[in-house]
């Protein structure tokens, strides 16, 4: 969102899907739903209107180049971003953050050529450490919230991404850990950036522990 204001874009509306049934994480090849449950505060810190729909589907259709596919989990995005299309008529584009995943950035293309919108994609294809160090430098404070890989544990949890950078660099190098985290290494919640009214603060937190290791 940063690099689309720095483009010139005006954003108008947050969108976000979320896990149905009271889950607090899925299996999704395509969205992050841990940390979901903080969202709802986004709207107040950037002062925008936000829309949110439960994620009923599953990922059915694994194709690199997506259609349309009944009780796909993309549809969910789809019947989102429409409903952000009826409210907001005016708006021309749809910013993601994808990275590194062709499969999630085809996807979400398929969505926006559907509803006749432009897919904004500035963090495409950047090379990971610089652009670690470009999101550290720009004023945006995120910690991380899950570390799923050899090398990261639950120490690391809560830690900002300018705290990590350094032991992120060295298992970059040592066992190629993508140092954005595409690679579902692990997943980040942003508390502050140069975009918020209002900075988010943890009062206090657990730890949930799934495995106790990681195998190399």
């Amino acid at each position: 969102m940063m690099k689309c204001v720095e483009a010139g874009h005006e954003i108008v509306a947050l969108a976000n899907l979320y896990p149905s049934d009271g889950q607090e994480e899925l299996d999704s090849y395509m969205y992050q739903s841990v940390g979901h449950d903080v969202i709802g505060a986004y709207a107040e810190c950037m002062q925008l209107p936000l829309y949110r729909r439960p994620i009923t589907g599953k990922p059915c259709n694994l194709a690199f180049d997506y259609v349309p596919t009944e009780s796909d989990e993309v549809e969910d995005l789809y019947e989102l971003i429409r409903e952000v299309k009826v409210a907001h008529p005016d708006i021309e584009a749809v910013s993601s953050g994808a990275i590194f995943s062709s499969y999630q950035k085809n996807r979400v293309e398929n969505i926006c050529e559907r509803l006749g919108l432009v897919s904004l994609a500035y963090l495409w294809e950047r090379e990971q450490k610089g652009l670690l160090t470009e999101m550290i430098d720009s004023g945006l404070h995120a910690i991380l919230i899950k570390v799923a890989t050899y090398g990261l544990d639950g120490s690391d949890l809560g830690k900002s991404l300018g705290e990590m950078r350094e032991k992120l660099f060295r298992l970059e190098a040592a066992v190629k850990v993508n140092v954005c985290g595409e690679g579902g290494e692990f997943e980040s919640l942003t508390l502050d950036c140069p975009l918020f009214k209002r900075r988010l603060v943890i009062d206090e937190s657990r730890k949930i522990v799934h495995r106790d290791h990681f195998e190399a």
